[in-house]
């Protein structure tokens, strides 16, 4: 007998994990060659370009959201991995301490500031700042405009002579009571001049960071050296504050939900998931549509499905178990990534798909090699 052809509802339910009230199930894709008899399912690259499609819906420089459809999980999760660990980003690395008499620790000192975002030149920090190449034991570090960044910080905390002699407040007391991160100056070597001065200067995302607190003789003096590098090597290097995805969460009301139940369905849902519409004279006099007799009365409609945390609250409420279904589709994932600053939040998805093209072709050239 001959394999009947998978309707579009068929092939839309397969892409849903459901969401019930104490489980979860069909977690696992079921679209791999030989589990449908019949069906074709080899990849192919033209079937991926229909179904795959990349949807903005906040692109701010700190912070981005948009959903990649069309997916498998591994592929998602490579970007996500990549944002977090692969993609290079300018963070002070060495920190020569000439005098701290504040109450920080040296080693505290030094990794608090390591853990200061910067910001300068986009193409000065991606174009002109190369790696740099730890020396071996018993060599002079190879120090060059293009792949080390110097930055100092001088502070000394002194009395205030023109405070008020009743003043309480150690900020109003004392000149540099606290150290902020608009403290550090950068100073430019060599050819640096030219790709990061002006508003293209290297400085923190964040002037407001508090990095110490001081008190009158105490004194912080220091200098610091950025390097390139990445969030596999040190957290400092990560581009992102966080960068994570979920599921788009699916709820379909199989039966109508009317009146108080309408407005009680919508209480179980963030704030704009569900609305509240009126039954039309249309609807009410459409046969087996259970709207029959219920015109002008309110019906809950599923508005913003997205902004839903699947909390599975509607389920259990036992007059609408048996009329509404909760699920995700497990080929769109929405991503959120928060930038630190060095890198606008878009851009960093854009050099995680360059990073995952370039270990594509590394491995082909690996598998190449192996075979020949």
């Amino acid at each position: 007998m001959p394999h009947k052809p998978p309707t579009q509802e068929e092939l839309e339910k397969r892409k849903i994990v459901g969401i019930n009230l104490e489980t979860v199930t069909d977690v696992s894709s079921s679209d791999f060659p030989g589990h449908y008899p019949g069906e074709d399912h080899a990849w192919d690259i033209e079937r991926f370009k229909q179904g795959f499609s990349v949807e903005f819906h906040q692109n701010d420089p700190h912070e981005a959201s948009f959903s990649l459809i069309g997916i498998h999980a591994s592929i998602a999760n490579a970007f996500r991995r990549i944002m977090i660990a692969d993609v290079p980003t300018l963070a002070i690395e060495t920190v020569f301490i000439n005098i701290n008499t504040s109450v920080i620790q040296d080693e505290v000192l030094a990794h608090r500031l390591g853990l200061i975002p910067f910001t300068g030149g986009r193409e000065g920090l991606t174009e002109f700042i190369k790696w740099f190449k730890k020396p071996a034991e018993g060599e002079e570090p190879n120090l060059k405009d293009f792949n080390t960044v110097e930055l100092a910080l001088n502070v000394k905390c002194e009395h205030n002579e023109n405070a008020d002699p009743n003043e309480t407040d150690p900020t109003k007391l004392y000149h540099h009571a606290h150290v902020y991160a608009k403290d550090i100056v950068f100073r430019p070597i060599g050819r640096q001049v030219d790709h990061f001065s002006g508003e293209n200067t290297i400085r923190p995302v964040n002037p407001d960071i508090l990095i110490a607190k001081l008190r009158p003789g105490q004194e912080i003096n220091l200098t610091m050296h950025m390097h390139k590098g990445v969030g596999s090597d040190h957290a400092k290097f990560s581009p992102v504050a966080t960068a994570s995805y979920r599921l788009m969460p699916t709820i379909t009301i199989t039966e109508p939900i009317l009146g108080r139940d309408a407005e009680k369905f919508q209480k179980c849902f963030p704030k704009g998931v569900i609305g509240l519409e009126k039954v039309t004279a249309k609807e009410a006099a459409q046969k087996g549509s259970g709207y029959e007799g219920h015109e002008g009365e309110l019906k809950a409609v599923v508005v913003d499905p997205k902004s839903d945390t699947v909390s599975r609250e509607a389920l259990r409420h036992e007059e609408f178990k048996d009329k509404v279904k909760l699920g995700r589709r497990r080929d769109h994932f929405i991503f959120l990534v928060e930038s630190t600053g060095q890198w606008k939040s878009d851009a960093i998805f854009v050099e995680s798909v360059a990073h995952l093209k370039m270990k594509a072709k590394s491995l082909e050239k690996q598998l190449v090699n192996m075979v020949r």
